[in-house]
């Protein structure tokens, strides 16, 4: 993908997951999600780390040890979806920044291009849309544009994710499925 299809996939995808945290009932927040032992509050707060995380390392250039732990433990407070809102219109404009997406940033694997950085943040917001989508029965389509990029950005290093104690294994998807049930089933959730 070009730059502007980057930020226009990223942006959408953080958009997506926007709409489902705005989606979540009081009741819903302690409710079990199809990611093990993370409850509905765990997923987003999840979520909004990494957000937050984003104009540290891109436009502040900032190294895991500089941020240390300042994003560790629960984030949102008693205004979930006022949190994920803030922190999700920080990370879209660190990224829409001239030149941030040429930039590169330090994650916990390494250097990286931010373009990379992006797309994968682009990725993890489409695959926790549907695990938020699934926790608050909400609906569980999501834009076939945006499972095609996400399946395109995993698809290279899926078999890598199962070993990371991270992911489930992968599911085998039906021979007619589309990119978002190939994508679900690649990283171990049973669509």
């Amino acid at each position: 993908m070009n730059d502007d299809e980057i930020l226009r996939t990223h942006g959408e995808a953080i958009a997506l997951f926007g709409t489902r945290v705005h989606a979540v009932r009081g009741d819903q927040w302690h409710a079990p999600t199809p990611c093990a032992e993370w409850s509905v509050r765990d997923l987003v707060n999840h979520l909004t780390a990494e957000q937050l995380w984003v104009p540290r390392l891109v436009r502040d250039g900032a190294t895991i040890a500089d941020v240390g732990s300042e994003y560790d433990g629960d984030l949102l407070g008693e205004d979930p979806a006022g949190v994920w809102d803030r922190a999700a219109v920080a990370a879209v404009a660190a990224f829409s920044e001239r030149g941030a997406l040429s930039r590169t940033v330090q994650l916990s694997y390494g250097s990286g291009p931010a373009d990379a950085y992006c797309t994968q943040m682009m990725a993890d917001a489409v695959v926790h849309a549907w695990d938020l989508s699934r926790a608050i029965g909400a609906d569980e389509r999501l834009p076939g544009h945006l499972a095609q990029a996400a399946l395109r950005e995993v698809e290279p290093y899926a078999s890598g994710l199962a070993a990371s104690g991270l992911f489930a294994p992968a599911a085998e998807p039906p021979a007619d499925a589309d990119a978002l049930t190939r994508l679900l089933c690649l990283l171990g959730r049973r669509p």
